[in-house]
């Protein structure tokens, strides 16, 4: 039984959409009749999972990462893709046919004019941050505008991957890549990001220098790393990788690509684009120590001027810290920007990305770190599913017009959409 398991979650993570669905129709089948036992769900949550469809370090498509949402006794799971929307659909299928709550959205990078000459949550380049869009219900795109801005997402990231590669190709050479041929297939939706630019690379070598010997002169030549490591990172393809995005493709890398005020859109841009296409626009904070996250207050307060009416956390980030005064540091930001985001009523996202090798599946909500924010993070949950299970019955979300016309306070409109999370069922 054990392998037969084993199959169809391998199964999950198929580029074929109908046999995802039918590897968890199999699955479900094994749940009705005992011979899978789900634990009861408990409380913690991840809200902020990235899939195949942008990057997933695991390789899973939605549907998997609801599967071990489940499996593992999560209160609730969310998809975040980087700059499609594709595996909402089937997100929300999983999700309904496995009796746990799901939450759906976007993330991307966005430019901030008045920050421009700060770094905030993007190091290294001031004035671009992370941005996402939460609350979605559906894949589809209805209104024209924002299916337009959609559009442009996807061209805009497509456009910097390809310099990438004429950039780091050229230095790289013969271990050079063809996009249509080595990258695209990567990714089911035809949306790679660098992460599988680099494990193209890492491929295209194995097959340019089938010699192990070659390979490792090869790498320590073109990566200004000595060949005794290289031979130990040859067995890792997570830091093999890693060191191919740090030398090639990152700042100082013959790839990066310095970004303008016209590489990214306008966080305003984003945020209309979030409420056309019927989610919420979400702030996001890394941990309180770049130069912009050091001017919280005023970021936060440009961010909730803007429209943004939620704020994401990473809570490993800032607490799984080895270094005890980096960690104390890190655990005193996290307080306060959970203190300042109850002030202005913004529900909290949080969640474990999933999007790098070594990442949780989800943050660890025993931790004694975690514990005076913990209830934040789970109401925060609440109102997420409650806005979400709202919509995909008809009736009003978080920023619809019904919710501005029947609640006086933000606070108020908050209670309701957690209660109604609280008790979600589908």
């Amino acid at each position: 039984m054990d392998e037969r398991i084993a199959e169809l979650e391998a199964r999950l993570d198929a580029f074929d959409r109908a046999e995802r669905d039918q590897a968890l129709d199999d699955l479900v089948g094994l749940v009705k009749s005992g011979r899978i036992r789900l634990p009861e769900p408990g409380p913690k949550v991840n809200l902020h999972a990235h899939s195949f469809y942008s990057y997933n370090a695991m390789g899973y498509s939605p549907t998997h990462v609801v599967w071990r949402a489940r499996r593992e006794g999560l209160r609730a799971v969310g998809l975040v893709d980087f700059d499609v929307f594709d595996g909402i659909d089937e997100f929300f299928r999983a999700g309904q046919l496995l009796g746990i709550p799901t939450v759906a959205g976007m993330e991307t990078r966005a430019y901030i004019p008045e920050f421009s000459t700060r770094e905030i949550t993007s190091p290294g380049e001031p004035g671009i941050t992370y941005h996402m869009v939460t609350g979605l219900a559906k894949s589809a795109i209805d209104d024209a505008e924002a299916l337009e801005f959609a559009t442009m997402l996807r061209a805009g990231a497509r456009r910097r991957n390809e310099s990438v590669v004429e950039r780091v190709s050229a230095c790289l050479a013969p271990v050079a890549l063809d996009y249509e041929a080595d990258v695209l297939p990567l990714s089911p939706s035809a949306t790679p990001i660098e992460r599988h630019l680099c494990a193209a690379y890492e491929k295209k070598a194995e097959t340019v220098y089938p010699d192990r010997a070659d390979r490792v002169r090869f790498w320590a030549d073109r990566l200004g790393t000595p060949q005794d490591d290289l031979s130990d990172l040859l067995d890792d393809s997570r830091r093999l990788q890693a060191l191919i995005r740090a030398r090639t493709m990152k700042r100082g890398g013959v790839g990066y690509q310095k970004p303008t005020p016209d590489t990214f859109p306008l966080m305003t841009d984003v945020n209309r684009f979030a409420l056309a296409a019927g989610g919420i626009p979400t702030a996001t904070w890394l941990d309180g120590t770049s130069p912009g996250e050091r001017n919280i207050e005023e970021l936060l307060d440009l961010h909730v001027a803007a429209g943004a009416a939620a704020l994401n956390i990473i809570p490993d980030r800032n607490w799984n810290i080895s270094d005890p005064a980096v960690k104390d540091l890190k655990v005193r930001n996290l307080y306060r920007i959970v203190e300042l985001a109850g002030a202005r009523d913004l529900p909290l996202v949080i969640g474990t990305e999933m999007n790098a090798p070594g990442q949780k599946f989800v943050d660890d909500f025993d931790a004694p770190e975690l514990a005076p924010v913990v209830a934040r993070f789970l109401r925060g949950a609440a109102v997420l599913v409650g806005h979400t299970a709202a919509v995909l019955d008809g009736e009003g979300g978080y920023l619809s017009d019904w919710a501005k016309e029947r609640f006086k306070t933000v606070a108020e409109k908050n209670d309701f959409f957690a209660r109604r999370g609280k008790s979600w069922r589908r």
